[in-house]
């Protein structure tokens, strides 16, 4: 007796398991609908908390990054760092935070910063700026003084880039990534530097 009730429940489950069931096996509804939730999280999770892909819409990188390219930019590096002298950084400008801008670290906290005859001087040291074409020439700037959390930034392109030369220090809560990669077109393909 106790063995035929053992096979009924059995058969019973197995014809509640086939209304749901596809041939072959598996429940294909229930599966792809997990598969998509996963998909969407893991989504979201990597974009707002990890990693984010940017694309370039002007000059004033160059030549670092030009016009059409595509970054990928990490959100977690400046969680456990502070950002470096001459991190390529992408931040919500301070003018209007709506806008993301994409701009190299040249001036740190607590820095005094002076460009004079086309040189970078930080605390009355010249710094040498070996990503900057060695004939390029721009305007003199300072001195100025940069306070605790803020960071002074520049386009590579130093004749043609809206920077802080322009509205000011960048206050460290702006900024959202490191750029780390350049993704497309594959031939400019590489790390940033």
């Amino acid at each position: 007796m106790a063995e035929y009730d053992y096979e009924n429940r059995l058969a019973d489950e197995a014809s509640e398991n086939k209304s749901e069931q596809i041939p072959g096996g598996g429940y294909l509804f229930g599966d792809i609908i997990e598969s998509v939730a996963i998909a969407v999280v893991l989504a979201v999770i990597i974009r707002v908390f990890l990693f984010q892909p940017f694309y370039i819409p002007s000059a004033s990188m160059e030549p670092t990054l030009v016009a059409g390219d595509r970054i990928i930019v990490s959100k977690i590096n400046f969680r456990f760092t502070d950002p470096a002298r001459w991190d390529i950084v992408v931040f919500k400008y301070p003018v209007d935070p709506s806008k993301d801008f994409i701009k190299r670290i040249v001036g740190m906290p607590g820095e005094t910063l002076q460009i004079r005859d086309s040189r970078l001087y930080i605390n009355g040291e010249v710094v040498e700026q070996p990503f900057l074409p060695p004939d390029l020439r721009y305007g003199d700037f300072g001195p100025v003084k940069i306070t605790e959390s803020q960071y002074f930034v520049m386009g590579d392109n130093r004749n043609n880039s809206d920077d802080s030369r322009v509205w000011g220090t960048l206050p460290k809560d702006n900024i959202i990534g490191k750029a780390l990669i350049k993704y497309w077109p594959f031939e400019r393909m590489g790390l940033l530097r």
